[in-house]
């Protein structure tokens, strides 16, 4: 018997979109998450209480056909007994080895996908000693936990290593090289347990602050785009995946040098609501509840904006011809991710034209 109810950890705005695109599967959602108004809450059935609660956890298992993942960050020795309960996608190997940088890192090299001249950092004289051998600038980022630019520094001069350690020094973290890239690129793809994988189009990413401001997809480029399925291959493959994995990618001297991994659906794909025949979070329902996977083909040209600290005018916006809008219902904050919008036209320039326009009505917190 299929799945058909999808213990989701984490009722952000990724689980919300998972379980609106269950629905029509005839799929049922049941979260976790501490806050009776998460964005997921609103749309679907929810436990409360903290995502690493080994009780709680237990008993979203026990309620579900199925585990899978709105946060990742859930320790693989809380789901290691999980196991016994119910199906985890993707499995705790995956998660454990994307909550930390090193380890991410070590397995990309290992694969003998491209990465930055990297090392570990547990002191203050680690950290010298790395700036002097890699060489500066740098990024000193936190191995755990970090995201959206939170748990970084950029030391682009000797005279900044001081304010770095200051900002987050302390053991369990990383010294990487600089890199000085041409765009920020991504590729989603989705894995069955049986091994299929389909793949959606590459997307270039702007970034302000480590955090996401907009996409454009397809991003084309036929050489990076078979790097960088060849990539994603690997790493599922490696893990035995199954669900939708995410890369991010710099484009440095026109090849593609691995920044990290998402496993899970990921904001760069959020594009594939509206702009593909079947969506990144269907994809990844289909994958874990072991039904075909769904065309990733893009239907158009499409950008997506994400809405940040502060909503739009809502009214203002759709007046854009064919904007898709997409509320999140969070209380605003700065820098927060609130919601997005897309618009898919028929050309590149019309694209560039929609994205343009919709740019002017969106001020960002």
């Amino acid at each position: 018997m299929r799945p058909s109810t999808i213990g989701i950890v984490g009722a952000g705005q990724l689980g919300r979109m998972l379980a609106l695109a269950g629905y029509p599967l005839g799929l049922r959602c049941l979260f976790l998450d501490r806050s009776p108004d998460a964005p997921g809450a609103q749309v679907a059935p929810i436990l409360l209480g903290e995502l690493q609660d080994a009780g709680r956890l237990a008993e979203l298992a026990s309620k579900s056909d199925v585990i899978t993942f709105d946060w990742e960050n859930v320790p693989s020795t809380v789901l290691a007994p999980l196991e016994k309960l119910t199906a985890i996608r993707p499995s705790p190997r995956a998660l454990e080895v994307s909550q930390d940088r090193l380890h991410e890192k070590a397995l990309f090299a290992s694969l003998r996908i491209p990465v930055a001249a990297h090392a570990t950092v547990d002191s203050k004289d680690d950290l010298l000693r790395a700036a002097r051998e890699i060489g500066l600038p740098g990024v000193l980022k936190t191995r755990r936990l970090g995201y959206d630019g939170k748990g970084q520094f950029v030391i682009r001069h000797a005279e900044h290593i001081d304010a770095a350690w200051a900002s987050i020094g302390g053991t369990g973290l990383i010294y990487e090289k600089f890199q000085v890239f041409s765009r920020e690129v991504s590729l989603v793809g989705a894995r069955s347990a049986a091994g299929k994988i389909v793949y959606y189009p590459l997307s270039a990413n702007t970034h302000s602050g480590g955090v996401l401001r907009y996409s454009i997809a397809p991003y084309v480029n036929v050489a990076l785009e078979r790097a960088a399925r060849r990539y994603l291959r690997k790493v599922m493959e490696a893990l035995a995946y199954v669900g939708v994995l995410a890369i991010e990618f710099f484009i440095v001297k026109g090849k593609l040098v691995a920044n990290e991994m998402a496993p899970r659906v990921h904001n760069s794909g959020h594009w594939t609501i509206d702009g593909c025949v079947t969506s990144q979070f269907e994809n990844h329902l289909r994958a874990i509840c072991d039904l075909p996977l769904g065309d990733t083909r893009a239907l158009g040209h499409t950008v997506m904006v994400n809405f940040l600290g502060l909503m739009p005018d809502r009214e203002r916006l759709l007046g854009i011809d064919g904007l898709a809008f997409h509320d999140y219902g969070k209380e605003p904050r700065p820098g927060r991710k609130l919601g997005h919008c897309t618009v898919v036209r028929s050309s590149p320039a019309a694209r560039n034209l929609a994205l343009a326009q919709t740019l002017k009505l969106i001020e960002w917190s």
